[in-house]
């Protein structure tokens, strides 16, 4: 059996990241065609020109245009609004994603052999950039190895922006942070592992740090994450604990960024512990314990009630249940 093989792509809007399986299913050609036109128009959905579609599914560009002509005269209603090499979903087109990734993730589900338990076909996810560092690909990996004919698509990101998408029927699940409203009632967050806020101040600054966290927090440029931000909520969280008044220097929505800043000493941060870094081994930072401050990042799985990728989701919680 061969191992997935791994295709990691950027554009200009967002990362994506791609788990591949080798092996494929032979299934009956006249399915196969209507399946195939479904899953073009959620590449272009997705990618939102022709051109990216058929590149990322194998075909020409002309091809996925075709397909997309004859869904549409089939359905008789236009699905993308299209400006030069640009399309866009309409309304109507915006209202058959979710209605069709079930679809095709039905259809997958029929075309494994009965009684099968391994799993396959598409399941298509989000997950925060710390995530995909650590424990979720561990688990990811270890689920392709597990079952070579699923294939994972992944996209990188922000809590917030997922939780719409998940909702929407655009992403099968995401990892995220936990929610700190209360969700819509067809969605539920199921914690996978925590992570304790921290400060953290550099080994080398360019400005006077004094030893006590608290003295650091009041006197110290702060690199804050993103205020309207899951995680920027926890960051206030801890703030208001431990009673601190900081002079926002930068304020970002990466925390790669903010601990590369602080690695190269030009200031401090409170962020989560990431699970899978070792920062007690870390010579350009150091951790400052703050008394007083108990919070933490859960970091769990976001998924819709009812959705036809469940099986998958389930390995997932599984995975870790079991670490």
């Amino acid at each position: 059996m061969k191992p997935p093989r791994i295709i990691a792509t950027r554009d200009r809007k967002e990362k994506r990241i791609i788990l591949l399986s080798s092996d494929e299913m032979t299934l009956d050609s006249t399915a196969m065609s209507s399946i195939r036109t479904l899953r073009s128009f959620l590449a272009v959905a997705r990618l939102g020109s022709f051109a990216a579609a058929g590149k990322d599914i194998g075909l020409t560009a002309a091809a996925v245009g075709q397909q997309i002509r004859a869904l549409e005269d089939e359905l008789r209603k236009s699905l993308f609004d299209r400006s030069g090499r640009a399309v866009v979903l309409n309304t109507a087109g915006r209202g058959m994603v979710g209605p069709v990734q079930e679809l095709v993730a039905r259809y997958e589900a029929l075309a494994a052999a009965e009684g099968d338990a391994a799993l396959s076909g598409t399941v298509v996810m989000g997950a925060l950039v710390s995530a995909l560092m650590g424990a979720f690909a561990d688990s990811l990996w270890a689920l392709t190895r597990q079952h070579p004919a699923l294939e994972v698509t992944l996209f990188a990101g922000q809590s917030a922006d997922f939780a719409a998408r998940v909702e929407r029927g655009e992403l099968d699940a995401a990892v995220v942070t936990q929610p700190p409203m209360r969700l819509p009632a067809q969605l539920v967050w199921t914690a996978l592992y925590t992570e304790p806020m921290v400060l953290i101040v550099p080994a080398k600054p360019h400005f006077t740090l004094p030893a006590d966290g608290a003295a650091a927090l009041a006197q110290c440029p702060f690199l804050r994450f993103d205020r309207q931000t899951w995680t920027g909520h926890l960051v206030d969280e801890a703030l208001a604990q431990c009673g601190a008044a900081v002079a926002t220097r930068m304020e970002l929505n990466s925390l790669e960024a903010i601990v590369a800043l602080v690695r190269q000493g030009f200031g401090v941060s409170i962020v989560p512990q990431l699970a899978n870094l070792n920062w007690a081994r870390d010579r350009a930072l150091r951790i400052v314990p703050l008394p007083g401050v108990d919070v933490s990042r859960s970091v769990g799985l976001l998924e819709r009630r009812r959705h036809s990728r469940e099986r998958v989701t389930e390995a997932i919680k599984a995975y870790f249940a079991g670490g």
